[in-house]
């Protein structure tokens, strides 16, 4: 039996990266499904929603950095607020497609993060985290 996430939950603002990010996934079986949230306030709310509800929270996050509203790190400073027994379990990839260096530090020095990945997403990077 494999250790690997089977939920992934993906967090962007732009709908194209969503979609091609879904099937990438779907075509290489990375995860067995995946919440598909288009803002940052969308899977806090998700998360709260399901929170007594092992069966229904994601096992890895993908986040976009930028986003209206709130982005990535504004999601961060909300996803530390839930409890450890969830955010020990759920690691966090930080997705963005400029590799500002402010955003690379930002994202390294995040103890949520694992990884911050560049636009598009490729499943060999993907694979490797998981």
């Amino acid at each position: 039996m494999s250790n690997k996430p089977k939920r992934v939950m993906m967090i962007d603002d732009n709908e194209i990266d969503l979609k091609i990010n879904s099937k990438l996934i779907n075509i290489t079986h990375l995860f067995e499904d995946i919440i598909i949230c288009n803002s940052a306030e969308a899977g806090l709310e998700y998360l709260r929603k399901h929170l007594q509800d092992q069966q229904q929270l994601p096992e890895f996050i993908l986040l976009d950095i930028q986003m209206p509203d709130m982005d990535g790190f504004d999601f961060l400073e909300e996803f530390k607020r839930f409890p450890k027994s969830f955010t020990d379990t759920c690691p966090v990839a930080m997705l963005s497609s400029t590799l500002d260096f402010g955003d690379i530090q930002k994202a390294e020095a995040n103890p949520y993060v694992i990884k911050l990945l560049k636009k598009p997403l490729l499943p060999t990077e993907l694979a490797k985290l998981i």
